[in-house]
């Protein structure tokens, strides 16, 4: 058909960690999903393959990207994050607090590779590294001890592998064990270090697969820098690796991703460290009378960008909610917004504090109140696939709800009929929202309470009487209801994303 069908699979260490969805019948896809990876300590490098989902065979490898972690490293971004991991995770949720640390990371377009299967790495090596604290000149030792979980290279299903060990201009290679994937070889290999600072200077293991006819077959690399070494001995399993490579050999001709890849490492400390945090944030809303200017509140208010506003609202959502005060705090911030609002027609169209933080307050708690009242109209959407555009410039006159005995539909015919469709949907979702009254959990309504009274007494006149209203639907539509309508997967609301023509309908339906 000329197109594909792509979707993305996320590799750790070359194990899968994460896929995205599906994007039908597509050569640019769109997929818009943020996946959070706890990551083990020690981990090397991060791989995104992008797939062709064939419905019938194996799905076909279009290319992959691959970053190690130096290069994820390497540009310091300046945000702050709140990723948290293995038995931290449990320590954070129970304080309520998330960890701040600087991040780093990667945000651009970055060229396909081309994958070949035989030639994709896997597996580790066994090394133990030191350096005597005496002696001259100073010998590095290396003790390749084994390998492990090799990929196969040869026709029998094993390798013949050995490694080769470089280090300040030297060489040295271990010998070859025939027919396995799991060799063991016991040797030390010594190189002299050169006199004074090692700099950046680097051990490189490689592993290969020795064939004897023709060239050897590449099974992996590590690399570690000699400053590591020669302040402790290491001993350890170090995940192999690809030969780092660059974009700009395969041209292109792949095509391109688009990631944003933020790497972020926390320490999470014991709770009384936190006390001084949560009491500066969270005076202003327990002792509302003190002038708010030079609250820290205000203050985060001041000096966040648009670019770190969201991140900073999630965080303040979680501290109060770990204190109860969630409700307080969107109170203390709308009434401040109010405040500063002179027309009442942009009241929380910006992306202030104040807006972020309700946005990021109904995604928490009204989450399973969003799946209860959407999620049988988006899936009736989904399945029954009803053709539906109003666009002239972009109607189908072939294709219609009807078929016609006189040829293609007209114009008028397709808009007609695809607004009786619209028309059907939107009045399902319409209803499905009225009548949850009873069902939208206590915290929203009692936050959407507090907004309309705050509303009533900033612009009391007559000819503001709705404001009380919209500045609620703003909320509860614009930024609740409506984006989940766009684009359900990103609200749990359907496992994939929908095919190009449900998702106009979607468009639609949304606007």
């Amino acid at each position: 058909s000329g197109s594909s069908d792509p979707y993305c699979v996320v590799k750790v260490d070359n194990e899968v960690v994460a896929r995205t969805a599906t994007v039908w019948k597509s050569l640019n896809p769109f997929w818009g999903e943020e996946i959070t990876v706890c990551l083990p300590r020690g981990f090397r490098s991060l791989a995104i393959y992008v797939l062709d989902e064939d419905t019938i065979g194996q799905d076909d490898v279009i290319g992959k990207v691959s970053l190690s972690r130096q290069q994820i490293s390497a540009e310091p971004r300046g945000q702050w994050g709140a990723q948290r991991g293995g038995g931290q995770r449990d320590l954070s949720q129970h304080l309520g607090v998330p960890t701040l640390s600087p991040s780093a990371g990667i945000d651009s377009w970055l060229s396909l590779a081309p994958v070949n299967p035989g030639q994709e790495v896997q597996g580790e090596v066994h090394l133990e590294l030191r350096v005597p604290e005496r002696g001259h000149p100073r010998v590095l030792h290396c003790h390749l001890i084994e390998a492990r979980d090799l990929a196969p290279r040869d026709p029998s299903g094993t390798s013949d592998p050995f490694a080769r060990v470089s280090c300040c201009g030297h060489t040295l290679e271990t010998a070859v064990i025939k027919k396995t994937r799991f060799p063991h070889w016991d040797e030390v290999l010594e190189f002299e270090l050169p006199e004074g600072e090692l700099g950046e200077a680097v051990l490189s293991v490689e592993v290969w697969d020795w064939d004897i006819v023709g060239k050897n077959d590449f099974l992996g690399w590590v690399e570690v820098p000699l400053d590591t070494i020669s302040m402790n001995p290491t001993k350890g399993w170090f995940q192999l690796l690809p030969f780092p490579g660059t974009t700009e050999e395969h041209g292109g001709q792949l095509g391109a991703l688009r990631v944003a890849v933020r790497l972020v490492e926390d320490t999470v400390l014991p709770p009384h460290h936190y006390q001084p945090l949560i009491q500066l944030v969270t005076e202003p809303v327990l002792r509302p009378g003190q002038p708010p200017e030079g609250t820290a509140l205000a203050v985060l208010e001041e000096v966040t960008s648009g670019e770190s506003r969201q991140d900073i609202a999630t965080k303040l959502v979680q501290i109060f909610m770990a204190q109860g005060l969630a409700v307080p705090l969107l109170d203390y911030l709308t009434t401040r917004e109010l405040a500063r609002t002179t027309d009442p027609n942009t009241l929380f169209r910006s992306n202030s504090l104040a807006s972020k933080s309700m946005e990021q307050f109904l995604k928490v708690v009204g989450l399973p109140y969003l799946h209860e009242v959407l999620k049988p109209v988006v899936n009736r959407i989904f399945e029954e696939k009803k053709y539906v555009e109003l666009d002239p410039g972009k109607m189908e006159l072939s294709r219609g709800r009807r078929i016609s005995f006189k040829g293609s539909l007209s114009e008028a015919q397709v808009r007609d009929s695809s607004l009786e469709v619209l028309k059907g949907y939107l009045g399902d979702i319409v209803d499905a929202i009225v009548g949850s009254v009873d069902k939208c959990p206590l915290p929203m309504r009692v936050a959407f309470k507090q907004l309309r009274r705050r509303a009533e007494e900033r612009f009391p006149l007559a000819q503001h009487e709705e404001v009380r209203y919209f500045s609620i639907s703003g909320f509860l539509f614009l930024r609740f209801f409506a984006p989940a309508v766009l684009t359900p997967k990103l609200f749990g609301l359907r496992e994939q994303h929908a095919e190009p023509r449900t998702g106009r309908t979607l468009l639609l339906l949304a606007k």
